[in-house]
């Protein structure tokens, strides 16, 4: 499942622009958590730079910063952005070096949601899959053809925890493909592993 259409970076990416003068450099980078969103505008803001205004969208986290343009001139315009193309789990920094030639609220609010527009339009990018996390024990005698088959299924180990029969899987799968797996698992189990889903 593709959870709306919502996708994210396959890579991070970047873009230049010189708009009237300044320039502008968009550098856009998947993330998983609002700290490594962070992280990463640490890295590449520039200090010598004018400005590093950046935004980013984990789900429903959000934030932007206009770093000292005039409120809702840059951060904003980025976030506009990165959810306008159905972006998630995505932070965006531009930044910009000023050339000399003020451009005007509109003007900044074109320059950055532009650049950071065209960053992630030319951006590869990778449907985001939702997945669901299901528990089962199986015994030795089928342990090694499930482990074969997971990858076939999509599946993705998460914990396996042995002990006197076998051992103890937590798998995560597309949620659209869970019964599914489930049913393909009991299957091959003979009915002996049944997974159940784990919070």
């Amino acid at each position: 499942m593709s959870s709306g259409g919502l996708v994210m970076l396959a890579e991070p990416a970047r873009l230049e622009r010189d708009i009237r003068k300044s320039l502008f450099l968009a550098r856009a980078a998947p993330v998983a958590t609002p700290a490594e969103a962070l992280a990463f505008v640490r890295a590449v803001s520039d200090p010598e730079a004018t400005h590093n205004c950046w935004a980013y969208r984990i789900g429903q986290a959000y934030r932007s910063d206009d770093d000292g343009e005039p409120g809702g001139t840059a951060g904003r315009p980025i976030l506009q952005v990165i959810d306008g193309q159905g972006f998630d789990m995505t932070v965006v920094v531009v930044t910009r070096w000023f050339g000399g030639i003020k451009l005007g609220a509109g003007g900044l609010v074109r320059a950055y949601g532009g650049t950071a527009a065209e960053c992630l339009r030319l951006a590869p990018r990778v449907p985001i899959v939702r997945r669901t996390r299901l528990a089962f024990h199986c015994g030795f005698g089928d342990l090694a053809l499930v482990r074969a088959r997971l990858p076939l299924l999509d599946a993705v180990v998460e914990e396996e925890a042995f002990d006197s029969e076998g051992a103890r899987l937590v798998i995560a799968v597309p949620e659209d493909d869970a019964a599914q797996v489930t049913a393909r698992i009991a299957d091959l189990t003979r009915g002996q592993s049944v997974p159940r889903a784990e919070e």
